[in-house]
């Protein structure tokens, strides 16, 4: 049994900074892609940042410049460093790993809202 377990979710201000935490535990196979998605009440899940196992990363645009992704293979974590975070980023935050032999996995999602 895989699970990936999130953190640093919360609350924070426009313009503050929040960094994401994503481990993956248990029967650990070999994990290809590891990444950030998100939604906003009433959106559909939208990708925010995936990084492959060599560390090629690909960004959406809406926060390309303001959040960073990196992994750490020998802890199996992707991590995810928010800031100069605005109100549209408030949304809940799910980590996804796609693993060599069964395939992707979501995390249980971690809510963020940024609001003054």
């Amino acid at each position: 049994q895989v699970q990936l377990v999130e953190s640093g979710g919360g609350l924070v201000q426009p313009g503050g900074s929040l960094r994401l935490s994503c481990a993956a535990s248990g029967s650990i196979f070999s994990i290809n892609a590891m990444g950030w998605y998100r939604q906003a009440p009433g959106k559909e899940r939208e990708l925010v940042a995936i990084i492959t196992r060599g560390g090629n990363t690909n960004i959406a645009y809406s926060v390309k410049g303001r959040f960073t992704i990196s992994r750490d293979n020998a802890k199996n974590t992707v991590y995810l460093q928010m800031n100069s975070l605005k109100p549209e980023d408030t949304a809940v935050y799910y980590c996804n790993a796609v693993f060599d032999v069964i395939g992707g996995r979501w995390g249980q999602g971690t809510q963020v809202t940024v609001s003054s």
